[in-house]
């Protein structure tokens, strides 16, 4: 049976009204990035956690603008020419951009958003650029719309901390991936698990704090749809802005980290 923080209460987590409020966050990010958020943006961002500047220079200076990524997980897929990748919250494009450069233009990359705006505006700088073997599709992390076996490597970057149901997120990503394949992802967790107050708060989910599942069960989590967890490190470049998320990284070890896993 799962833990009571691995199930993390959603019973009286009103989810709608949390996917509504990251829908206007996240839509307020890619059409505003220089307004002021409770996390850092843009290619500052992106050079602390890591990105080579060589790749930063190559993709469009405006996905990168959105950037509100938390740490650098593609240093951990092993990307490869021809490869299939498929990016879990791809918002404005960033790592989905720069996916395409690192898997050539043999290699097929998908950028799944729920996020009308970030999707629109992902998809314009990629026409405007002339990447053919990039697409920008609809769709909740939870029920992806892929066959199975898909996909060589899945990737994302702060946006598994957002869903309520992460056994299932989780699942979802092992079973698109091929046998042999891989997952490698940034992301927002605790040490210990959070008080209802915070859980239940849809305001604090679309902060990246409320749905920082206790490490013990994301790695269970990972482990339960049949991967192989290969590294988990905290990204000690990332850090929060606002009081209130450092109260919670000070209280419940909230923190920024990246993972690798493999699916055999």
């Amino acid at each position: 049976m799962a833990s009571r923080s691995a199930q993390l209460d959603t019973a009286q987590l009103d989810t709608a009204e949390l996917v509504r409020q990251v829908k206007v966050l996240y839509a307020q990010v890619a059409q505003a990035p220089q307004a002021g958020y409770h996390f850092p943006l843009g290619r500052p961002l992106a050079a602390k956690l890591g990105y080579p500047p060589e790749l930063l220079d190559a993709i469009p200076a405006e996905a990168l603008a959105s950037f509100a990524g938390v740490g650098y997980a593609l240093g951990l897929a092993d990307l490869t020419r021809g490869a299939r990748v498929l990016d879990l919250g791809s918002g404005s494009g960033t790592d989905a951009f720069v996916a395409a450069l690192m898997v050539g233009p043999t290699g097929r990359v998908t950028g799944l958003d729920m996020t009308d705006e970030q999707r629109a505006k992902a998809d314009r700088l990629r026409a405007a650029a002339g990447v053919d073997h990039i697409r920008f599709v609809p769709g909740r992390l939870e029920e992806l719309p892929f066959p199975d076996a898909s996909f060589d490597i899945v990737i994302s970057n702060g946006v598994v901390n957002l869903c309520p149901d992460k056994p299932r997120v989780f699942a979802e990503a092992a079973r698109v991936l091929a046998p042999g394949g891989r997952l490698a992802i940034a992301d927002i967790i605790a040490t210990s698990a959070l008080p209802d107050a915070v859980v239940c708060n849809a305001d604090l989910w679309s902060a990246c704090i409320g749905g920082a599942a206790p490490e013990a069960d994301y790695r269970a989590a990972i482990e339960a749809a049949g991967m192989k967890i290969t590294t988990l490190r905290d990204v000690a470049q990332y850090q929060f802005l606002t009081d209130q998320a450092r109260n919670a990284s000070r209280s419940y070890g909230v923190r920024a980290v990246i993972v690798a896993a493999d699916r055999p």
